[in-house]
């Protein structure tokens, strides 16, 4: 049997154990707390970078585009030459003769045949 004073004593260790847990285990989540509040600000500090940063290339981006846009609106226009004047049409007797001769020449270096030369020359006799 414990004497009166060794269960002071006990008492006494219990309740300086119990009070020692319950300061170790308010500190654990008050650091916990304390930790996460920490992360959250610093999350936020970096999105506000991170949005300060996109909006800067925005402006640059933008003070490039109007930059582009005055070099168009004041840059020359090319210059274009005339088209060449379109050459005089052969006289018909001429036009008519050259493409016979073409066309008795590809039948001589064997292109048509007999049927093709004499369809192609009525056709160009005929004016079609």
């Amino acid at each position: 049997m414990l004497g009166p004073g060794r269960r002071m004593r006990r008492r006494r260790m219990v309740g300086a154990a119990a009070t020692t847990a319950v300061v170790v285990g308010t500190a654990g989540a008050v650091s916990h707390h304390q930790q996460q509040r920490y992360a959250n600000q610093a999350a936020a500090a970096q999105q506000q970078a991170d949005m300060a940063d996109l909006q800067q290339q925005q402006a640059m981006q933008q003070q490039q585009i109007n930059q582009m846009q005055s070099q168009q609106q004041y840059a020359p226009q090319p210059q274009y030459a005339p088209p060449p004047p379109a050459a005089p049409a052969p006289a018909a007797g001429t036009d008519l003769t050259s493409q016979l001769n073409q066309l008795a020449q590809l039948h001589a270096s064997g292109v048509l045949t007999d049927q093709e030369f004499a369809e192609a020359k009525q056709k160009i006799l005929t004016g079609g």
